[in-house]
């Protein structure tokens, strides 16, 4: 059953009482009615995510859009970066890449020094 408090209207005690839902919201002691105190619910999400754990971040994941699921990646692979200086996730991801593509690198690698974005082409 929840609780409910009520506070004395002159004396300002607050008093402790289990109701049913269904029941009238009303406390009365030798024919003084208490005033009803309203509180905010105790009620919370979890919103952290451990940066480092995939099974965490699959299951806080689910029901997301895919915007949320790529912000929520993004903010763990930056609070990744602060605490280790770089993201092994995101490298490991790069290696993985370059593997399976005969060396060739990613785009967005760091290490990729031959980045064709940054070079300029004369067509003329």
């Amino acid at each position: 059953m929840p609780e409910y408090i009520y506070e004395h209207p002159d004396t300002g005690e607050q008093v402790i009482v289990l109701q049913s839902v269904h029941e009238e919201h009303i406390y009365e002691i030798n024919g003084v009615v208490y005033d009803r105190v309203y509180t905010v619910p105790n009620a919370s999400i979890d919103t952290n995510i451990d940066p480092f754990s995939a099974k965490e971040f699959r299951e806080k994941a689910k029901g997301s859009t895919v915007g949320d699921f790529w912000d929520q990646s993004a903010e763990a692979s930056e609070k990744r970066t602060q605490k280790e200086g770089v993201d092994p996730v995101k490298n490991k991801f790069f290696e993985d890449y370059s593997k399976t593509r005969k060396g060739a690198k990613h785009p967005q690698d760091p290490s990729n020094k031959s980045n064709s974005a940054k070079k300029n082409f004369d067509i003329g």
